[in-house]
């Protein structure tokens, strides 16, 4: 079985969110009875006694904040785990590994890029999750009790775009004063923790709102604007529930813990679709690229003002 992110691309939350729900069944509630690590680092190096501190720690629980996995140890420490741009985690038990299906692209199962080893003993028996990543773009760290929230990787984080916070008034208070595009204020992951280039081009579009307009031009007491902060709120809550009802798989070659592919992206109203059609009902505008901040942005400028 391969859980994995698309080599090229980060991966976005519901493809994360597709990850941690195809590990937790092996995870959750094993014990980790030895921990390989073939390598002094990955993207940065591994904590001071890292594997010695993982060794016969059981695995409560296994979380997800914005785009980090976070395995939550039974001595109050937390496995943290970032997948970069080519991660993968591989679930072999003693019977053998699955993966069914017709696949786009291959992942790399190459060994020499298989750089770090749980053995896990759970209630269902072993099983081995190798992490893999050729480019090295990932990495683990080991959060203290007391670490947590302000651990660097953890500590500058916005609030969750599927979590009670998200509505219209966070939003008001989030881009109040801040004149960068919305498109930026949404990527920006002090503000909203999670969220990437794909499922912001497909909120923005659902919500009727121009990427290119300041953020802080949907702020304010007025009805109309107030529509279009609840408007926005919404849509990032049901563009990424029904991506992670999906498989989570913006990505061509995204495989779902059984093999098959995510198909979401076939699915996407404005993602990738420069010079196709709006399919806005009574619409009639054409899907065009722009580029911000490096990243492509797919919009109809004639339904999203």
């Amino acid at each position: 079985m391969i859980i994995e992110g698309y080599e090229g691309y980060m991966p976005e939350l519901p493809e994360v969110e597709t990850v941690r729900r195809g590990l937790a069944p092996s995870m959750e509630g094993a014990v980790i009875r030895h921990v390989e690590l073939r390598r002094p680092d990955l993207r940065f190096a591994f904590p001071p006694d890292f594997a010695a501190r993982l060794t016969n720690r059981r695995i409560l629980g296994l979380s997800r904040r914005a785009k980090y996995l976070i395995a939550g140890l039974d001595d109050g420490a937390s496995l943290l785990m970032h997948l970069g741009m080519s991660g993968s985690f591989r679930v072999i038990r003693q019977t053998g590994s699955q993966m069914p299906g017709d696949f786009h692209h291959e992942r790399s199962q190459i060994p020499a890029h298989d750089h770090v080893v749980l053995h896990l003993e759970g209630p269902d028996g072993s099983a081995s999750v190798i992490y893999n990543d050729p480019r090295r773009f990932g990495f683990m760290d080991l959060l203290s009790p007391s670490d947590g929230a302000s651990n660097r990787f953890l500590s500058g984080l916005g609030i969750e775009p599927t979590g009670n916070e998200m509505g219209p008034d966070s939003i008001a208070r989030l881009f109040d004063r801040k004149t960068s595009p919305l498109k930026a204020a949404l990527l920006d992951q002090r503000l909203i923790a999670g969220l990437g280039n794909i499922y912001v081009c497909e909120a923005l579009w659902e919500a009727g709102l121009s990427p290119l307009r300041q953020a802080q031009s949907i702020v304010g007491n007025g009805p109309a604007r107030l529509g279009q902060r609840t408007r926005l709120a919404d849509a990032i809550r049901d563009v990424i529930a029904r991506a992670i009802a999906a498989g989570g798989s913006s990505l061509r070659d995204h495989r779902l813990t059984d093999g098959s592919l995510g198909y979401f992206q076939h699915c996407f109203s404005v993602y990738d679709r420069e010079g196709e059609a709006c399919r806005r009902e009574g619409c009639g505008g054409t899907i065009e690229r722009i580029v911000q901040s490096g990243r492509s942005t797919f919009h109809c400028r004639q339904c999203q003002k």
